[in-house]
């Protein structure tokens, strides 16, 4: 396997967003001429054409495209590197790496580590937050590269150990004109013959929900599928569906949008979070420090 040069692959990368040769040469501080010898270099290593030159500017071929995603990320990896080994040189003493799924992120998670982070023991700890789905969390954790992840409880952990952390419970948000409105309380079935505002598939919430259609022989009809919680609130207000979200995010809403928030009357819509992780034996003094703070967080919210 050659060895590539992540210099070339930086020079790519910024050809290929910019489109144009010259251009990416003069933000990168370097000759035109010398960008293409070095991509020239590249597609001689790699033994295949790179890029196509039109005249629209410059294009990645099929193989240049799947080449390009890979530099960048490498390209990320590299930084993440250098500003690890930065931080520990300008006084930073530890660092967790913490992914999240959107649930846990868009409710407490946050206030929670910004009151870790505030106390005077801690302010040489580094958090960095990244959101994933359920299922990649536990695979990254799992594959140590992340120290903890935080999502509900009731995911596959593949064997990962965990701590309880807060809970939450899904509520019914729908517009104050809908015909569900006012009421106190409904149960889930009660919802599917209205048009429903979504998340994606790979969602955790998608899942639960699709089950619990399918539990009442029902299924659900999305009108919109969103990106989070707050896209979907903006899609009820308009009134073009109903959507199930968190209570916690719901309640933010209430009085500044159109919104009304109903009880949904189903043992699955409490749920709780969890905090995994792969051992405590591998866990990095700052991150079992944070651990234990956010499972004293479950203590207190039980």
């Amino acid at each position: 396997m050659p060895d590539l040069d992540l210099k070339s692959l930086r020079l790519l990368v910024a050809v290929c967003e910019h489109r144009n040769i010259k251009t990416a040469a003069r933000l990168e501080h370097i000759e035109p001429s010398a960008i293409s010898k070095r991509i020239a270099q590249l597609e001689a290593t790699l033994k295949t054409t790179l890029l196509v030159r039109g005249r629209r500017g410059v294009q990645p071929t099929v193989v240049g495209q799947a080449l390009l995603e890979h530099a960048r990320n490498l390209l990320f990896t590299v930084e993440r590197m250098q500003a690890d080994v930065a931080s520990f040189n300008h006084g930073i003493k530890g660092q967790v790496r913490l992914v999240a799924s959107a649930s846990a992120i868009a409710q407490a998670l946050l206030d929670d580590i910004a009151g870790f982070l505030r106390e005077a023991s801690n302010q040489n700890i580094q958090v960095d937050i990244e959101e994933r789905v359920s299922k990649d969390l536990v695979r990254v954790v799992g594959d140590g590269a992340a120290s903890l992840g935080v999502c509900w409880d009731s995911v596959d952990f593949q064997g990962l150990e965990r701590r309880a952390y807060r809970g939450d419970e899904l509520v019914l948000a729908v517009h104050v004109d809908h015909p569900l409105a006012g009421r106190s309380s409904v149960r889930f079935e009660q919802t599917l013959q209205y048009e429903h505002v979504g998340l994606p598939p790979t969602t955790a919430v998608y899942s639960m929900l699709q089950r619990a259609a399918a539990r009442s022989g029902r299924a659900l009809s999305y009108r919109v599928v969103v990106s989070n919680f707050d896209a979907a609130l903006r899609v009820v207000e308009a009134d073009l569906g109903i959507s199930v979200i968190p209570r916690q995010i719901a309640a933010r809403h209430e009085r500044a949008r159109r919104l009304c928030v109903i009880t949904l009357n189903e043992t699955w819509a409490r749920r709780r979070f969890a905090v995994c992780f792969r051992t405590m034996e591998s866990l990095q003094p700052p991150a079992i420090r944070l651990l234990e703070y956010l499972s004293a967080r479950a203590d207190a919210d039980a």
